[in-house]
């Protein structure tokens, strides 16, 4: 038997999540059998777990869409009993059964080894929104940004990817500014790294013009919609925007023209069906780039049965940071 987070839809199309016991001959078909140490709290998850299901089609369903954990079982000669490894992607947690669960079964495609220097509590406190971000930073680092080219901005900061996002660009080196809502999180987000607080209201306005002041060397963005639009007329001469969120929504009233006269990118960041050598290159910076103190100074512990709760507040973007969700740890 296992534990697990299970979201189950009734007669008239309601979904009810709650915690449950499952034996072990529920676990769906893949070659690798993992006890989950800890998993994490991301949009997705929220989506998932709140009214309506999100993202989910089939039920009964278990969440979760990133975990960390050892080996139980394999049938697959890359992993054996007691390899520790980490999952993020693929759709698990939405169409397969996912990480809010004390053991997930999955295809060994899907897994990445720990990195050396790497905890499974670690590796959960980054997760899948940490993941992205250094994505991201990865992309731009690739398309020219380097320290002291000029201010990186990052939108959406106190969430999961800006908060790691804020934490890898300073330790790189680079100023941060960082966007946010609250003005109770700029104490928060300095002692993440973040230089300059840049308040929503000052960006989150529609185009004025194509065109505004050269300000950012790069961008960050999680957030979308206009934002996203504003900031690109704002980038600097050859300067790149890693999109990874649509907060805002999924539409934005931009134009050619950033691209046209300031040679700008607008790079696309796809964290779930990543290639394996991207991933465990991503996973490897992480584990080198990524202050731990700052880390664990984003960490809010949390169990399964918190998870219906929570679920519903970073849909409204009531969370700070990266919620760890302690499934059974060490």
């Amino acid at each position: 038997m296992f534990k697990a987070l299970v979201v189950e839809k009734d007669e008239n199309g309601k979904t009810h999540a709650g915690v449950q016991e499952l034996p072990d001959d529920r676990l769906p078909e893949g070659e690798v059998t993992v006890r989950v140490a800890y998993s994490t709290l991301n949009y997705k998850d929220g989506l998932c777990i709140g009214p309506g299901g999100g993202l989910v089609k089939d039920y009964p369903h278990i969440p979760g869409i990133d975990f960390a954990g050892t080996v139980e079982q394999s049938d697959d000669e890359r992993y054996k009993p007691g390899d520790e490894v980490i999952l993020t992607g693929w759709h698990v947690g939405e169409r397969h059964w996912g990480g809010y669960a004390e053991k997930a079964r999955v295809k060994a495609d899907w897994l990445v080894p720990m990195p050396d220097g790497l905890t499974a509590r670690q590796a959960m406190a980054v997760g899948t929104a940490g993941f992205t971000a250094m994505l991201s930073v990865i992309a731009l680092e690739e398309h020219g940004l380097k320290p002291g080219t000029g201010p990186v901005l990052v939108t959406g900061a106190s969430g999961g990817v800006g908060s790691v996002a804020t934490a890898l660009l300073a330790e790189l080196g680079h100023e941060v500014a960082a966007v946010t809502g609250r003005p109770e999180n700029a104490g928060y987000l300095k002692d993440l790294g973040a230089t300059q607080i840049v308040d929503r209201s000052e960006i989150a306005e529609a185009v004025k013009r194509p065109l505004e002041s050269e300000t950012w060397a790069g961008c960050i963005d999680a957030v979308g919609g206009e934002m996203l639009a504003r900031v690109l007329g704002q980038l600097k001469y050859g300067g790149s925007l890693a999109a990874v969120g649509l907060a805002a929504g999924p539409q934005f009233p931009g134009n050619v023209v950033p691209f046209l006269l300031r040679g700008v990118n607008l790079l696309g960041i796809d964290s779930v069906t990543r290639p394996y050598a991207d991933r465990v290159e991503a996973w490897q910076r992480i584990a080198l780039d990524l202050p731990m103190e700052k880390l664990e100074a984003m960490v809010e512990p949390a169990t399964l049965e918190d998870l219906p709760e929570l679920g519903a507040s970073i849909l409204k973007g009531g969370v700070k940071g990266r919620v760890l969700v302690e499934v059974q740890p060490d």
